[in-house]
């Protein structure tokens, strides 16, 4: 131990005797530690930058078909930011107005795009020739078109009108088919493009008093199914996720910003069910980048019973027809 510690004083007592202070030396020393700290800072800027530069979205004409839904909204945003020549739609154009306001305050305007707005209701069939029109003469084609309207319903079969029947086909099967009709061919002859279709699980999954909704769902996922392998061909690219619902009460994420807290928090802490809005447009923004066919966001349950539908239907209908029965009996 005394002998290694006659080595460093030598040490010091030599470089004091070439004229070297010890701050100096402390100097010379942490000089090429900050040079490999700068080179490493410089790496990782460049690989984030190239990164962003690669999104998916960048410099792409894309389209929502309800910018105004909770879902909308989120995509909107993180599109925006990613540098996307938005079309953005909806029922309503001053609450068009005020999201398109948000957004321009809130990026960049040299690296972004001011959307386009265009009125857009599935409930109203006669509208969309002209409003199909109007989405093409913003850019002259899309890039992506993002279908994520929807309208729920949740009653017994026998009380459903045929005229609500209808509505709900409008917007969940007439409406978004019509639309992709309508800008199809002008991906078709550019042989690039891709339909991103937000469903339901309920697309594949038809649980009780959900008759027309589910039929409706049903509907739109077998349309875009077949379509998927028509047009692939020529380069367009058909997606779909079906997912069990968008929450707003659903985690959002930003308390991941504490790791250790998250941890526990996801171990003790009992989340509300279903997927946050941002969690739904991240997982958007991955199926664009990687052209994924089909999504489910569910969780395991749900999962299972899709599988058991398929493979032990007796099993399924009995389990579906014993929940409609204790709820009939606990009403009563």
């Amino acid at each position: 131990m005394d002998a290694n510690v006659t080595e460093v004083d030598d040490d010091w007592t030599l470089l004091k005797g070439m004229g070297m202070e010890p701050g100096w030396i402390t100097t010379v020393l942490l000089v090429p530690c900050a040079v490999m700290l700068a080179a490493g800072l410089l790496h990782v800027y460049s690989l984030v930058s190239g990164l962003l530069s690669k999104s998916p979205v960048r410099n792409k004409v894309l389209l929502l078909s309800d910018a105004l839904s909770t879902l909308g909204n989120e995509c909107a945003t993180i599109f925006h930011k990613g540098g996307a020549r938005l079309i953005l739609c909806g029922k309503s154009w001053e609450k068009l107005q005020e999201l398109s306001d948000k957004l321009l305050n809130a990026s960049d305007p040299s690296v972004t795009f001011p959307p386009k707005l265009v009125l857009l209701d599935f409930g109203d069939m006669e509208s969309l020739p002209e409003a199909i029109s109007e989405i093409l003469e913003c850019y002259g084609y899309l890039d992506m078109l993002i279908l994520n309207s929807s309208m729920k319903l949740k009653a017994p079969a026998h009380t459903l009108s045929l005229e609500l029947d209808k509505l709900l086909m409008d917007n969940n099967y007439f409406g978004p088919v019509t639309l992709t009709k309508g800008v199809l061919p002008s991906m078709m002859s550019r042989r690039s493009g891709h339909l991103l279709l937000v469903n339901s699980i309920q697309a594949k999954l038809a649980v009780p008093f959900r008759t027309s909704y589910a039929a409706s769902k049903h509907a739109v996922q077998a349309f875009f199914d077949c379509l998927r392998s028509e047009v692939e061909e020529l380069g367009v690219s058909v997606s779909t996720i079906n997912v069990t619902f968008i929450s707003s009460h659903a985690p959002s994420g930003k308390q991941n910003d504490t790791a250790a807290k998250s941890f526990w928090s996801d171990l003790y802490t009992k989340k509300p069910p279903g997927f946050s809005t941002r969690e739904a447009a991240s997982e958007v923004a991955k199926t664009l980048s990687n052209k994924r066919r089909e999504v489910l966001m569910a969780p395991s349950l749900p999962k299972v019973a899709i599988y058991a539908r398929s493979f032990f239907p007796n099993f399924f209908f009995a389990v579906m027809a014993a929940g409609v029965k204790d709820a009939t009996n606990t009403k009563m």
